[in-house]
């Protein structure tokens, strides 16, 4: 290399470097923080090393009965409401994709329209009402079903890699629409699936909100609703007259209870994104394309 290539590798380094260290080091602070004692936290040092070990809020997280049932609720709703969102966005986007579907246009139109205007609240949880829908499983997996954002990163991969020469020599040999969209196109988009699973499994984990506004019953909530309402409960108010020793305690749980819900709640799709990361660059660039 020149010597010139050498200053740019060397630049190049550094600056990826600080990258790294500016992205990560925050994930590193909160797990830190999640296991050390609030007083030191809320001290403002750097947190580097593990230390003064105070593990209450974690207790407090899994002696917390609705706690496992929200986990069990979170991940029905999760593996349910992706593979619903996948079985309305893939085929939709297929459809949308080919140009011999009269009217696509239009439907295309339709589907943008709703990324800029929409009813509100009160049209939608009127809407879930009147379907018969309110604190069920439904309300949570079909309310919001198809991402239009998805829906036209995979369109525009459809027409990006499955040219029409392709589908003509299929249909010359007898194949039909179906046969193609399943023998042919799945096959050849596992990449752009891949990246779906993950948005549309990040989304459904991370949503509380139509969970809040939809159910009810507590024993429907998922994990994130449950968090939020543990979090609550052991937040110090002046309603209740308590102690000073149990004021202090509370205040500490509460300050370190914020750090072990983001742990809780992340480790999931912590988890599951190293199994499609290898997919999740490609199948962004490739249906980002515009066409």
């Amino acid at each position: 290399m020149s010597r010139e290539d050498k200053i740019f590798h060397v630049i190049n380094t550094c600056i990826m470097l600080t990258v790294s260290v500016v992205i990560l080091y925050p994930i590193y602070y909160i797990i830190l923080a999640s296991i050390t004692n609030p007083t030191v936290v809320n001290s403002g040092k750097l947190l580097l090393i593990p230390g003064d070990f105070y593990l209450e809020g974690y207790k407090t997280a899994f002696q917390y009965k609705p706690l496992f049932t929200g986990f069990r609720n979170s991940v029905i709703y999760t593996l349910l409401g992706t593979v619903i969102n996948l079985l309305l966005t893939i085929p939709g986007a297929y459809a949308l994709s080919r140009k011999d579907m009269k009217g696509r246009n239009v439907v295309m139109f339709l589907f943008t329209f709703t990324m800029f205007f929409s009813g509100g609240m009160i049209p939608s949880y009127m809407l879930i009402k009147d379907l018969g829908l309110i604190d069920s499983l439904w309300s949570i997996v079909l309310s919001g079903a198809v991402s239009v954002y998805n829906l036209i990163v995979i369109k525009t991969f459809f027409q990006s890699n499955i040219p029409d020469e392709l589908l003509e020599a299929a249909k010359m040999d007898g194949c039909s629409d179906f046969k193609f969209f399943s023998s042919v196109v799945l096959k050849v988009s596992g990449t752009i699936i891949a990246v779906m699973v993950l948005f549309y499994a990040v989304g459904q984990w991370n949503s509380y909100f139509n969970a809040i506004m939809y159910l009810n019953s507590r024993s429907r909530m998922p994990l994130q609703a449950v968090l939020r309402d543990l979090l609550i409960m052991n937040t110090v108010t002046n309603e209740l007259p308590i102690d000073a020793k149990e004021t202090v305690a509370r205040m500490m749980r509460a300050d370190q209870l914020k750090y072990c819900i983001v742990i809780i709640s992340s480790v999931p799709m912590m988890v599951l994104y190293p199994l499609v990361q290898k997919h999740f660059t490609k199948g962004v660039m490739i249906g980002s394309i515009k066409g």
